[in-house]
């Protein structure tokens, strides 16, 4: 009984521990924000560095990703999804960059005649 105990308060402490710094780390990023602390790309270097570590925090302290005794497969798990994760994102900007090079520089009259000649083309 008393191990099961000892598993119960080292638990609540991870917990209490992780949420704590995940409010730091959410209360630094608004101060340097709202304060104007910082500006332009180091705010944004700043603000960057803060949200990687509190990922790290939330996948330690919740997701509890090294309590496993053989913590491979949740490695290998995340690191498939983060795989996946960025292809959808650089893809998803990648399009969104290549569509406003190619759509944005038109005035809404040149858009409308360019999409014209698109739909009588089929596509």
């Amino acid at each position: 009984m008393a191990r099961r105990d000892n598993d119960y308060q080292r638990t609540l402490i991870n917990y209490v521990v992780g949420f704590l710094a995940s409010l730091a780390l959410t209360f630094c990023a608004y101060v340097l924000v709202s304060g104007h602390i910082l500006g332009g790309i180091t705010l944004l270097l700043v603000i960057g560095g803060l949200a990687l570590v509190q990922m790290l925090v939330q996948l330690l302290f919740f997701l509890h990703m090294a309590d496993e005794s053989r913590p491979r497969f949740r490695l290998v798990s995340f690191g498939f999804m983060a795989m996946i994760l960025v292809i959808v994102v650089a893809g998803s900007l990648w399009i969104m960059y290549h569509l406003n090079y190619n759509m944005m520089g038109m005035s809404p009259s040149q858009k409308d005649t360019y999409m014209t000649t698109q739909k009588d083309k089929g596509f």
